[in-house]
């Protein structure tokens, strides 16, 4: 796939908003629309971004925040407004839970919310916050589901011959607690790796900056 990243336009987005936001929102907005408006990476709307920074609550108090898709969003949205940000520390003591139903997750991403008017994160907000990066990409890329929506037997093999040993590959599990704690778990065993191929799922890519983890997503 080709890159759609223009110097000038993330000069425009900057421009625009990072004014108000700052320039690291401002570039992760840039990046999720490139990848929103790409057919190939995205069905309907799917996937999410992120991005990990700070709020300063009205006491004052600076708070490690996560920024991510609002459930249900549009990635070629371009305002702050559809990404809520979430309380980073809270979400990366769950992982320390051995379980947690749907509806609890839910109910702690809500009640962590820093404004109770945002809209619900996404569903996949714990795998961005088990990941120890600042910018996050997640896409039902067209390629990945060609190759990962195989026969069980032969899946994996598939994957790693596809893609190469950049990626680490996460068996199918569905989207939630158990996935991230998995997905978390993979990444650590070889933190090297520039992206996550789930099984029957899409693709993960991260970086420090939104340009890397963009074009990471672009070379897979």
């Amino acid at each position: 796939m080709q890159s759609r990243w223009s110097d000038r336009e993330a000069e425009e987005f900057v421009e625009r908003l990072a004014p108000r936001w700052g320039e690291d929102m401002a570039l992760r907005v840039y990046t999720s629309r490139l990848i929103g408006r790409d057919p190939d990476l995205v069905m309907h709307g799917g996937g999410n971004t992120s991005l990990k920074g700070t709020v300063t609550t009205l006491v004052g108090d600076e708070m490690e925040a996560l920024f991510v898709k609002g459930s249900g969003w549009d990635l070629v949205a371009d305002q702050r407004g559809d990404v809520p940000a979430v309380d980073l520390a809270h979400l990366r003591k769950l992982r320390r839970l051995g379980e947690l139903s749907d509806p609890e997750m839910v109910n702690q991403l809500r009640t962590h919310l820093f404004d109770a008017a945002a809209p619900n994160p996404s569903v996949e907000t714990l795998l961005h916050a088990f990941l120890p990066h600042k910018f996050i990409d997640h896409t039902h890329a067209d390629i990945a589901l060609v190759v990962t929506n195989q026969p069980a037997e032969e899946n994996e093999a598939l994957v790693r011959e596809a893609f190469g040993p950049g990626w680490a590959v996460v068996p199918y599990v569905m989207p939630g607690f158990a996935l991230a704690k998995l997905a978390a778990q993979v990444f650590e065993r070889d933190a090297g790796v520039e992206g996550l191929v789930l099984l029957n799922h899409g693709l993960f890519t991260f970086a420090d900056d939104a340009r890397t983890a963009y074009e990471r997503m672009i070379a897979g």
